[in-house]
Order: C-alpha cells, then structure tokens, then sequence
C-alpha cells in the first residue's frame, strides 16, 4: 500500500533532479514534503521501515528513515542501512539522521570515520553534525572533538570528496553549534581554506567553512541547536 502510494506522489521533474544527485532506479522523485501525510498516518513502525528500506527504491528507502523507530534499532540494524546507502542522500540524510537519535551514536560513527569506505565516513561525520546541532554541549568530550577537528585539518584534502564535504560540514557545526570548541573550529576552518568538490558533468565546488561560520555569527546563529533531528 505505502509503495502504491508513494508511486502516485512521484514526479518526473523531482525524479531526474535526485538522479542528477546520485539517485538510480528504482524512484518515484517524490517531494519530501509530499510524504508528510502518509508519515503522520503511519508515525513509528520499525517493521514497516525495514522492509522499505530493503526495496532498493530510493523515494521508499528516504521514508523509512522517516518512519524509522531508532529505539528499536541495532548496532547491526545501522550496518546493514549503511552498506544498501548507495550515494549520500541516503548515507547522510538517512542513515545518519536516523543514527543520530540513538544512544550508541557516536560509537557507531567513531567507526565508520574510521573505516575508510567513503560513504561510511561521510555518515559518520555528518552524524557528528545531527548529534551536535541537537544535543546540549555537555553530552560530548571536548578533548575528542578537539582531536576530530585536528584529524579534519590533516586528512582533509586527501580524503574522497563526500568525505571531505561532510567533513566541512562538521568544522561549520562546531563553530556554530558546539561552544566549547568555537575558536578552535575557527581556527581549523580558516586553516583547511577552500575544499573542492568535484562533480560528475557539473562544474565543481567550492566549500568555505571559515565564511559559512562567519555569516552565521553575524546572523546571531552562535550556540544554535535545532529541537529535532528528523523533521
């Protein structure tokens, strides 16, 4: 039923716009927002997450990280996610949000930074991001986040490019969101300099996290935290 449904809500413009992204068949191209209305009938149904997810359908494996029940998930529930996330959108705007409301969040991210499979390590810093944009200051270890802006600021450049841009994005984090180590993520930001990041038939991009952070203290984003991870 939910499959039947999600298929009526595809678009062909939003389709070819998640392929341009990495996306491959089978989807739908189903707007996020679209799926808000068969989420809030369903709400929580681990069950139903799973046998979503392991359809291969992009639009069906995005909403099972919407109806996901992370409570109910293991260690090796998060594995097995990770290893079908075929391109970011699932790695990082799937698995790791998900992840991210899990008591074993960091732990699981800690090895996946340190896996070396691109994916893996793009989910594991962009978990970084979920947990410390969400959760108060006093939850993490100053001392690591110290040496992850560290190993950023050595590994950086030779890291692949969905690594290195979840990378960035961590350095922006702590400078907005992690207080005890603001200056630091300045100083690392400002260090790193400009991250390209190549794209297949687009022009490449450039990453700045010095001036990401800078815009949002002007903003008077610092200490900011969002209420929820997943919308």
């Amino acid at each position: 039923m939910v499959m039947m449904e999600l298929e009526a809500l595809g678009k062909e413009r939003i389709k070819k716009t998640y392929i341009s992204n990495g996306a491959i068949e089978p989807l739908f191209g189903v707007a996020t927002g679209a799926m808000k209305p068969i989420a809030k009938k369903i709400k929580k149904n681990q069950t139903l997450a799973d046998q979503l997810y392991a359809t291969g359908n992009y639009d069906a494996m995005y909403f099972a990280g919407v109806i996901a029940d992370p409570m109910k998930m293991t260690e090796s529930d998060f594995q097995r996610w990770i290893d079908a996330a075929y391109f970011y959108m699932l790695s990082d705007f799937v698995v790791a949000v998900t992840l991210a409301e899990t008591e074993f969040a960091q732990d699981v991210a800690d090895k996946w930074i340190a896996s070396g499979e691109e994916l893996k390590m793009s989910a594991g810093w962009s978990c970084y991001c979920w947990l410390l944009g969400n959760r108060p200051d006093t939850e993490f270890i100053t001392s690591k986040i110290s040496g992850m802006l560290d190993q950023v600021k050595n590994t950086i450049h030779n890291s692949p490019d969905r690594t290195k841009s979840a990378m960035n994005n961590f350095v922006y984090t702590v400078g907005i969101s992690y207080l005890p180590q603001h200056d630091k993520a300045v100083e690392t930001a400002k260090a790193i300099g400009p991250v390209e990041i190549r794209r297949d038939k687009k022009k490449n991009s450039i990453l700045l996290a010095s001036e990401n952070i800078q815009k949002d203290v002007d903003r008077g984003l610092l200490g900011f935290k969002r209420k929820h991870v997943r919308c």
